[in-house]
């Protein structure tokens, strides 16, 4: 009679066990053991370490992160979008966070590999996911997505609620565009304005009923992205020079959102910028004395015509603990073109 089989195995037709144990291996042949695989120039990976087993949230199949799979522990963060914003979110949260579990997800399955080298597991959008995240960013912009507020529905419904869901925005729902300076307590324009602020304006107001918050950032940029960059590579502008610009660094529009993160607000609106508002020629001439360039920016082509906005926050960073970095004399500066400074805002105004 063949003994019974132990209860880690399978059920169904078991495999017969034979009453004579099998004859011992060979002994290993005499000599030196042969040497291990080289491991490539250029890779953080050893051979060994390729061929192991992937890890219980990556699918074998696919490639896909399953983010359900593992337990959400009280720090995991979900970013919907992690593109240049949210890599940097995901490397500083990983840092004041050590342990904790950095989930993305992304319309398609182009950069995974990259997202997970950075410690990022990556998923599908419209992936399910079992377990709520304790925070949520949302980076994503709404030009790859047909329902741009049911995105954030999707996004609010994988929030637990514990910690803090974020959505970034965009400064271009002030309304305020006559050269003059504005602040966070300048009023929203209405819905109807025109489509890419509607659709902004609706997603907005989806996080703020779900109880999340909502950062309004000015034009993003860094030495290599951003209005410098692409009026740099085409020469000449067919744009008015003293129009006023606003931005902020995107390490700095990281720091603030996870300053907002930690302080866990509910349904409010922040304002994101350097709180240094320049002219378009301000920043192309702070480009052509940076060095840093392999061209040069050669004018705008329009008369002068004062128009545009300048940002100042009336209500610095007290209200989230300070400013995460110091501040800077100039945000973008003839020094550097990537030099960064920042002033935290916050309101909790928002048209009805």
């Amino acid at each position: 009679m063949s003994p019974s089989p132990p209860p880690w195995f399978p059920p169904g037709p078991q495999p017969s066990v034979s009453p004579h144990p099998p004859p011992p291996p060979a002994p290993p042949p005499c000599g030196p053991s042969p040497r291990p695989p080289a491991v490539q120039l250029g890779s953080s990976r050893s051979p060994a370490a390729r061929l192991s087993p992937p890890p219980p949230w990556l699918s074998q199949d696919t490639g896909v992160a399953m983010p359900g799979a593992n337990i959400v522990t009280q720090n995991d963060l979900l970013i919907v979008g992690p593109g240049v914003l949210g890599r940097l979110v995901a490397e500083k949260w990983l840092k004041e966070h050590p342990g904790c579990k950095v989930y993305g997800q992304t319309a398609s399955t182009d950069h995974h590999s990259e997202l997970t080298d950075i410690g990022i597991i990556p998923s599908l959008k419209g992936s399910t996911i079992s377990q709520k995240a304790p925070y949520v960013i949302f980076c994503a912009p709404p030009s790859r997505s047909d329902d741009y507020p049911g995105d954030l529905r999707v996004a609010a419904s994988n929030w637990n609620g514990e910690g803090s869901f974020l959505f970034t925005s965009s400064t271009a729902l002030y309304d305020c565009s006559d050269n003059r300076l504005c602040n966070e307590d300048c009023p929203s324009i209405p819905v109807g304005r025109g489509p890419r602020t509607d659709v902004l304006l609706r997603a907005e107001n989806v996080v703020l009923e779900a109880g999340g918050c909502v950062l309004r950032l000015a034009g993003l940029y860094k030495i290599d992205r951003g209005a410098h960059y692409f009026w740099l590579r085409k020469g000449t502008l067919d744009s008015r020079p003293d129009h006023i610009i606003n931005q902020i660094h995107y390490e700095d529009a990281a720091s603030l959102a996870i300053a907002i993160m930690k302080k866990r607000p509910r349904g409010r609106i922040f304002l994101g910028c350097d709180n240094k508002p320049l002219s378009r020629q301000e920043i192309m001439d702070a480009v052509n004395k940076s060095g840093k360039f392999d061209t040069e920016f050669h004018g705008f082509t329009v008369p002068t015509v004062h128009w545009g906005r300048g940002w100042r926050i009336r209500k610095p960073g007290p209200t989230l603990g300070g400013s995460p970095n110091t501040q800077a004399s100039q945000s973008f500066s003839a020094s550097t073109v990537s030099t960064r400074s920042h002033t935290l805002s916050n309101s909790s105004c928002y048209p009805e």
